[in-house]
């Protein structure tokens, strides 16, 4: 694997370098050689974040991870992959394009789909139109981090969602 690391308000010392090289580096058993792994650390106050994109042939292998401790987030984030790939692996590996990234022995390992989605729950409702502002109320009073409402300005199906910093968010679809 190639690493190109950078550094955003975070000098890359030879202790970050080689965290990363070693901690990613274990999952150079499932990718060829020449496979590049993008890689950028930056800090924001105290939160030491990772990101890191792998390209490989039509798809993207993307993961972050904040923490307190730069090196914590560089474990968290090598769990995070590993748990991708063999997650997604049949995914990946059935647009044949994209498995020339990949070494044979993934590609023939079959790996348990623990996490593979299944809807649990099915839940109905009435939907009252409603104004964005009424509906972020709504979900307050809920405790929800979304709502689903029929917008009574456009009389469409409309979703509101609660943001980072108490903002919120509005969906709507396009017409």
């Amino acid at each position: 694997m190639k690493f190109i690391i950078v550094g955003k308000n975070i000098e890359v010392t030879e202790g970050l370098r080689a965290a990363v090289e070693d901690k990613i580096g274990k999952l150079e058993k499932y990718f060829t050689a020449e496979t590049e792994v993008h890689v950028t650390l930056s800090v924001e106050k105290d939160r030491q974040k990772i990101e890191v994109t792998i390209p490989v042939k039509g798809n993207i292998i993307r993961s972050e991870q904040v923490s307190s401790d730069m090196y914590v987030s560089i474990d968290l984030v090598e769990e995070i992959i590993e748990r991708q790939l063999k997650k997604y692996k049949n995914k990946l590996i059935d647009k044949k394009q994209a498995s020339s990234n990949f070494r044979q022995e993934f590609i023939e390992k079959d790996y348990m789909d623990d996490e593979e989605v299944q809807i649990l729950r099915t839940k109905k409702f009435d939907i009252k139109p409603m104004y964005p502002e009424d509906a972020c109320v709504q979900m307050e009073l809920l405790g929800h981090s979304f709502y689903v409402f029929c917008n009574a300005e456009t009389d469409q199906v409309n979703v509101v969602y609660k943001r980072k910093g108490n903002t919120y968010g509005l969906i709507e679809p396009e017409v």
